[in-house]
This record gives C-alpha cells, structure tokens and sequence, in this order.
C-alpha cells in the first residue's frame, strides 16, 4: 500500500485539504498536488490557489503533517512555447515549501531541439532545490513517443531526471509490456495508473486523459503486464479522474476506493 499514490487530477479540483484527507481515508500515503486546479469541470467547485494563498499553503502542510500523507510528485509544470523554464521558479519554490521532493514536467513545444533545451534548463532549475524530475509524454504532449522521450533522457543526462509511465499515453502511444524489455531500470522514476479501453478517436483521447478513465480491471490495457516490466519500487499512482460519476452524486471516496483495491489486487498478486 505503501507504493499507492492519489494523482491530483483524480479529485478534479476539490480543495487540496480535503483531498488529502480522502488520501489518507482509503489508506494512501502518498499524493500528487498541483498548485491550483488543472482543468475546469461544471461541478462548481470552489476556486483554490497555493500560489496566491499562504494560508491555504499552511493548511496544506498542516494537512499533510496531521494526516501523515506526503507529496509522491509536485504536478502542473508545463514547459510552453514562448516561456523560459526560469519563469517556473515560483512554483518550484512553493513546492518546495509544501514539501515535494519530485516534481512533473511536460513540454507542449513542438519544436525538438527547444522543447529538450527547455527540459534540461527546469531539470537543472529543480535539482539545483534538491527536487527530482520526472517528464510526462505521450501523443498529446511535445515529447510524443518512446524513441523522443528516451532521447531526451540522454540529452538531459542527471541521474535526478527520468521519464514518468503514464498507463494511458503509454497505450494511446500504441505501446505495450514488450517495448519495455532491456530499458534500463533507471529509465522511469514514477507510474500513474489507469485503465482504458483499447479503442479511441484522436477527439476522445484528450477528453478521456483529463476527465474519464477507468478503475484498473476495468478496461483493457494489459496494466498486469506493464507493472511487470517496471521496477518494483516505483510510486503508483492513481490517475483516475471520473467525471460523469461525479456528476452523478458519487463521491469521491466511493469513486477511488474501487481504484485502490483494485490496484491492491495486482499488487498482492505478487508479481508486481
């Protein structure tokens, strides 16, 4: 249990206090945490910022202190055309503050060479506060594939930096168990985890990344197989955001409870 982790989209947006609270209900010891929410839902859930509020920072790590849970990974650090990584500085120090350790970036940059420059220049920025890094790709982001994303891993070449395996992007990328054989172990630093159905549209994907995605053993993604190529200390999280239950009335407590013991299950299967 101790490697299962709640990722911060998976409580689209509900105030980080309680959300850490839910964390520590069901067991998790560990949350990912954005500084504000990432995407807008209709559920009208109050504004929060952890950038503008000190205060709300305070409760946070009170939170964090009396409820025994830890910052597993420091998200929403998005590397954008346009803008230098320094200009992310703020955050990492707030993050800091909150107590992260490792902090995930993406590049939305389509141009090569300046979306790895701007990778190398944050994960210097970050190590430099002591963080870890790790990089998010997949078909949606600037860093699109396998082949890219090990690239840049060789380009940026800190042993503080590695690549973050999202179960979804990893199968939208048309990737399965068998693309992991012979990867160095340090090849991946974190999971989110997640299940899926096998067939999508380019339209649905994005959509489906932010809002929708299913309990492990809920879809068809081969998660077993996956897990299994992977090192075994690596934090699972559980990115599961499910809109359309919410808005149904099911809260979030019955919503990720399924999702941990699920992941529970591949867990005391032994192999992972």
């Amino acid at each position: 249990m101790n490697r299962i982790a709640i990722e911060f989209i998976s409580g689209l947006g509900m105030h980080p206090a309680e959300f850490i609270r839910v964390a520590a209900d069901l067991g998790c010891h560990s949350v990912s945490l954005a500084l504000a929410p990432l995407f807008e839902t209709p559920l009208e859930l109050p504004g929060w910022s952890l950038r503008e509020n000190a205060e709300l920072r305070r409760e946070v790590i009170e939170a964090l202190r009396d409820h025994e849970v830890s910052i597993s990974n420091g998200e929403g650090f998005a590397l954008v055309p346009g803008r230098d990584a320094r200009q992310l500085i703020p955050d990492l120090d707030w993050m800091r503050e909150l107590g992260a350790e490792r902090v995930n970036a993406f590049s939305l940059d389509p141009d090569r060479t300046r979306a790895f420059d701007q990778v190398a220049e944050f994960v210097a920025l970050a190590e430099e506060r002591g963080f870890e890094t790790t990089l998010e790709w997949g078909p949606i982001f600037g860093v699109a594939d396998l082949p890219a994303a090990l690239d840049v891993v060789r380009y940026v070449d800190r042993p503080s930096f590695s690549l973050l395996l999202d179960t979804l992007h990893f199968a939208r990328a048309g990737l399965g168990p068998a693309d992991l054989a012979g990867l160095p172990a340090t090849t991946f630093g974190y999971v989110q985890v997640c299940d899926a159905l096998l067939e999508f549209t380019p339209e649905s994907y994005l959509y489906e990344s932010q809002f929708e995605r299913l309990p492990p053993g809920s879809g068809e993604l081969p998660l077993a197989g996956i897990l299994e190529s992977l090192p075994r200390h690596l934090v699972l999280g559980l990115e599961i955001p499910m809109l359309a239950q919410a808005m149904a009335g099911v809260g979030i407590g019955e919503r990720l409870s399924r999702c941990v013991e699920a992941t529970r299950a591949l867990l005391d299967s032994g192999s992972i």
